[in-house]
């Protein structure tokens, strides 16, 4: 199995190199994909005020945050929990920009954005010309993100657990998070080591085909982006597409 972090920070704004700091840090630790149930998650004082911008952002207030350690004092947990796993990270250069400058400003090795994991790129490589922020992706796959009425590394990083796996293939039936369809699944007794009659699922035919809703707004730019290609392959074959 490959153990990876899924990551994301809250900040006060978008560039350190003007004294933006980081003011929350949540992880998911995934193997195989799937979250193992360890997580990692700590408040920052950024030891500064909060501008109005960031607050409607994340709702972390400067009086809030004054109650909770620096980041150095959280920074030996902080790399102890992610070790050298790869990061899984939406817009990666964002996040690992004040990751690093929070390390370099205690004294601490930067980590190198090969170990980033850029979930946006993965999306507009998958949908180009499509929205890809983290709610568009979570509307895309069907994920629930009722609860994300503002932004929270924690939330964020549970959020983007899934979408990554969705990214990555989908909630495949072998790997246990999707139950199969009646049609394509049967069971049969199997006797485990001590003759026990295990019951074991054996697959009987093809998985069904996962679906995910399409906006009509996105439906329309397939259709005119169709419509430009010029002597389509499809056509060879006696095939005609209208997008839909």
């Amino acid at each position: 199995m490959t153990r990876e972090i899924v990551l994301d920070t809250e900040t006060t704004g978008f560039e350190p190199s003007e004294g933006h700091r980081i003011v929350e840090i949540g992880c998911v630790e995934l193997d195989g994909l799937l979250p193992t149930g360890k997580t990692f998650h700590v408040y920052i004082n950024p030891q500064r005020d909060m501008p109005a911008g960031a607050y409607e952002v994340h709702g972390l207030s400067a009086e809030f945050l004054s109650g909770h350690p620096v980041f150095s004092a959280q920074a030996d947990a902080f790399i102890d929990f992610i070790g050298d796993a790869p990061l899984v990270i939406h817009n990666a250069s964002f996040d690992m920009k004040f990751i690093n400058a929070e390390l370099k400003t205690i004294g601490r090795p930067t980590l190198p954005m090969s170990r980033a994991i850029d979930t946006l790129a993965m999306a507009r490589r998958a949908f180009p010309g499509s929205p890809a922020s983290l709610d568009a992706l979570c509307r895309r796959f069907g994920i629930d993100n009722a609860s994300r009425t503002l932004h929270g590394a924690l939330l964020d990083s549970e959020l983007l657990a899934e979408v990554y796996l969705e990214l990555k293939g989908g909630r495949q039936p072998g790997f246990g998070l999707d139950a199969m369809a009646p049609s394509s699944r049967s069971s049969s007794k199997s006797a485990g080591p001590a003759g026990d009659g295990q019951v074991v699922e054996e697959t009987k035919g093809p998985f069904p085909a996962r679906t995910f809703p399409v906006a009509q707004e996105e439906s329309d730019r397939h259709r005119q982006f169709l419509s430009d290609v010029s002597d389509p392959i499809w056509s060879k074959y006696g095939v005609t597409s209208t997008g839909d």
